[in-house]
């Protein structure tokens, strides 16, 4: 099926969305068809076969465009609205979003929360404030940050809510191959959980490492000088020895002994 990327105002993901005609010019606004009624969003890619999860309904008009602001507004005053019963029963969740559909008829509240709690005593209240069916949406750490949009460690916005299209799995095994510090405030990301760039050059350090003995190993250089592995440097291709003197010295992997 003919498809184009687009992607929503929340977070980075991108769905493959049906078109019929001459396809949506890259970057236009387009006003897909969801499960949750007329979307407004953007085109992020060319022509592609997939498997549609909705349909382009048109490009967007500025009129799309207004009423889309117009919602906007309105979601935020139904955020601040949640917001303060919350903090009014001291019910320690964070109301991330609320988002309407074009028709205004469907409003998503999305949420996380620590514990697992029940918003649904407050669906009639919000009906009535927004005019709208309520639909609430549960987001973990990752999704939280994600949807949010923060800046990362490295001083650029986070991979999650820039690009990243899937949450693949992390491991402080990961930290060890890469001779990370393993500080929970060195290798966490802004979520509270491991780095998701832990994994992007791992697989490099896995082939890397290969060619180097075990830490805290026995090693010799091939001048005869032996020692404890006390620190691996894969990149340079290089281990630090504790020697049986007493002192550290630095050999390359081509100078060591093999078995």
């Amino acid at each position: 099926m003919n498809c184009v990327g687009v992607k929503f105002t929340h977070g980075p993901k991108i769905y493959d969305y049906s078109f019929n005609g001459d396809s949506p010019p890259l970057q236009s606004w387009v006003v897909v068809r969801s499960r949750r009624g007329l979307e407004l969003a953007k085109v992020r890619t060319a022509p592609r076969l997939g498997r549609a999860v909705g349909e382009v309904v048109r490009l967007a008009t500025p009129e799309d465009l207004q009423t889309h602001t117009q919602l906007k507004g309105k979601g935020e005053e139904v955020q601040w609205w949640l917001k303060a019963k919350l903090r009014r029963e001291g019910i320690r969740a964070k109301v991330l979003g609320c988002e309407f559909t074009l028709e205004g008829t469907h409003i998503a509240v999305h949420y996380s929360a620590e514990e697992r709690i029940d918003l649904r005593r407050w669906v009639n209240e919000i009906n009535r404030l927004a005019g709208a069916r309520v639909e609430f949406v549960a987001l973990g750490a990752r999704d939280q940050t994600a949807h949010l949009g923060v800046l990362g460690a490295c001083g650029m916005e986070s991979c999650c809510s820039s690009w990243l299209q899937d949450f693949a799995q992390v491991s402080i095994k990961m930290a060890r191959d890469q001779q990370l510090p393993l500080s929970p405030e060195k290798i966490s990301g802004p979520c509270g959980r491991l780095l998701c760039c832990l994994q992007y050059e791992h697989e490099q350090y896995v082939e890397l490492l290969a060619d180097l003995p075990r830490k805290n190993s026995k090693a010799c250089s091939i001048s005869g000088t032996c020692g404890k592995v006390t620190k691996l440097n894969p990149l340079a291709g290089t281990v630090d020895l504790l020697t049986d003197e007493g002192s550290f010295v630095t050999v390359h992997k081509s100078e060591l002994q093999r078995d």
